[in-house]
């Protein structure tokens, strides 16, 4: 059982271009964001990149972080650090760019570090009470960043559904930061592994806090391949649980049915029953019916197969030997070089005629870049899908000889 001050409170607004900054420095006080965290530590922002490409809803929007520095700075918190997680699947550099973050922490002086394990100190870390499952996935530790212990964090997450997890938020925003690159590892037990870096963040940091990005919202595959809606709307919240609760209400899903919220609930980490959460601001009652669904990409049924199908006795060999590189390539295959160029491109091309979509030009040289194919994936896929061909190829031979038997 954690306590915390905000713990089960959810401060909506709807919002639009021209007050979105004002917004979310109103909906963060109201959240209660100076009794959540210290102005005596550093405050770290946890900048979601779920894409190299600009999609709508993807990642952190740029008047989403300018909104939350403008709104820390104002109300005396000084010494702010821009986050951003390692990944094998997404270039976080190139991200930057084309999310047009680093225009925002340039143009605000804030400094940003990469939770790189090859440039940053990770450390085995204890935890003050028993895991659910990081322990059985990692027995020879679980390591965490260094630099995050003792600092506060605000995850910006935006509001969207997930493959794997149904809807992805604030606690989903952590996956990346506290896990290195083997975090694939712990998908066939997902929910699990969420509660546990749930934990972790309340025994290492201060304070932690969400502010969450609805003004394009998505839903389908996600967090990559959605059809992107416009919502005009923003959350705020220091109860992790609640937040994201209250997002998979608004896009239509029963929060206590997604396991990694219920499990939450139940631990006492946060508040994830909506009619225990105190909503502040924009009455939910006023909005329609969102009616998303949570669907699947060629690539994360493929996935599943190995977390829970047929494929589950090969996943040890597919996802943690040298053959790995194998499902690094399917996704960016399946991604950029399929469906961003012959299905995405044509939704950007759509979202940028939207308010939104101007005001993301508006940001930087107001240039969007729109990539083709990517040059590099192209170039690999002969010898991954040889490579594939080949690996699928021995495991039916395997199987053919094991059931003969």
């Amino acid at each position: 059982m954690s306590e915390f001050l905000g713990k089960g409170k959810v401060a909506i607004l709807k919002t639009k271009p021209d007050s979105i900054l004002e917004d979310i420095d109103q909906v963060m006080v109201m959240a209660g964001v100076e009794e959540a965290l210290s102005k005596e530590v550093t405050t770290g922002l946890k900048i979601n990149i779920s894409w190299q490409t600009w999609y709508p809803a993807c990642s952190t929007t740029p008047w989403q972080l300018e909104g939350v520095i403008r709104a820390l700075k104002r109300l005396g918190y000084s010494d702010l650090m821009g986050i951003h997680n390692d990944t094998v699947v997404v270039d976080t550099s190139v991200g930057e760019a084309n999310n047009k973050h680093r225009f925002v922490t340039d143009k605000y002086n804030v400094p940003c570090t990469s939770l790189d394990p090859e440039k940053i100190d990770w450390v085995r870390y204890e935890p003050r009470q028993p895991f659910l499952v990081l322990d059985k996935v990692y027995p020879e530790g679980v390591f965490i960043p260094k630099i995050l212990m003792g600092m506060n964090i605000i995850h910006l997450p935006t509001v969207k559904t997930h493959v794997f997890t149904t809807i992805t938020g604030a606690m989903k925003n952590a996956f990346g930061g506290l896990l290195h690159r083997h975090r694939h590892w712990t998908h066939s037990v997902i929910h699990e592994t969420l509660v546990d870096l749930l934990m972790i963040q309340q025994e290492i940091h201060p304070g932690v806090f969400a502010v969450m990005d609805g003004t394009f919202a998505g839903d389908g595959p996600g967090p990559r391949a959605m059809r992107w809606h416009e919502k005009d709307i923003i959350l705020a919240s220091a109860d992790q649980v609640a937040i994201d609760a209250i997002s998979a209400k608004m896009q239509g899903f029963d929060p206590m049915s997604i396991p990694f919220i219920r499990i939450a609930h139940e631990m006492g980490l946060g508040v994830g029953d909506p009619k225990d959460i105190e909503i502040v601001g924009y009455d939910l009652a006023q909005e329609k019916p969102w009616n998303f669904v949570r669907e699947d990409t060629f690539a994360s049924r493929g996935q599943k197969m190995i977390y829970h199908g047929p494929l589950k006795p090969f996943e040890k060999v597919l996802l943690q030997s040298p053959l790995v590189p194998w499902s690094y390539f399917a996704s960016n295959f399946y991604h950029n070089v399929y469906w961003y160029p012959f299905v995405g491109r044509k939704r950007v091309e759509s979202a940028l005629e939207t308010k939104w979509g101007q005001l993301f030009k508006e940001y930087g040289d107001g240039e969007v870049v729109m990539p083709g194919m990517e040059p590099r994936t192209v170039v690999q896929s002969a010898v991954g899908l040889t490579a594939l061909a080949a690996l699928l190829g021995g495991g039916l031979w395997w199987m053919n000889r094991r059931f003969r038997k």
